[in-house]
């Protein structure tokens, strides 16, 4: 048995996928819109271009993501009660992803070096996903 992950960001898929992929290089690995799904009971009007199902690679981690359940194809998301953690190679990484991740997001922990960590963070992103980037102690 294996679990992952499926976000629904409530008509914002594409744009969070695509997010995604420029700041922590995830690698889209399928993306199938609306009108594309083979059952067309899944269709509501104004959906048709909307994210029926994405999965998407982050480092060895696969991701899922969809619009599938929304009602309003430009409604706001929440997420609460969990945060993906990220441990980055190196801080040049870290920093990058950061400051990707903070663009129009909230900072919750500024990035800095800890007791535990080279570098450690939080940041919830513009779609409302918390993030916790660390740098192990003995990277460079």
């Amino acid at each position: 048995m294996s679990v992952v992950t499926t976000l629904n960001f409530g008509g914002r898929t594409e744009e969070a996928v695509e997010h995604y992929r420029a700041v922590l290089d995830a690698e889209v690995l399928m993306l199938m819109r609306f009108r594309e799904c083979p059952d067309s009971s899944f269709l509501k009007p104004g959906f048709e271009d909307k994210v029926f199902h994405a999965t998407i690679r982050i480092g060895s981690t696969e991701l899922m993501a969809s619009d599938v359940g929304c009602d309003d194809p430009e409604s706001e998301t929440s997420f609460a009660g969990f945060a993906f953690a990220v441990r980055a190679e190196s801080i040049e990484n870290a920093e990058r992803h950061f400051a990707g991740l903070s663009e129009r997001g909230e900072v919750l922990v500024p990035l800095a070096e800890t007791f535990f960590a080279t570098r450690y963070g939080i940041v919830k992103d513009r779609f409302g996903v918390s993030w916790k980037i660390t740098v192990p102690g003995d990277a460079e």
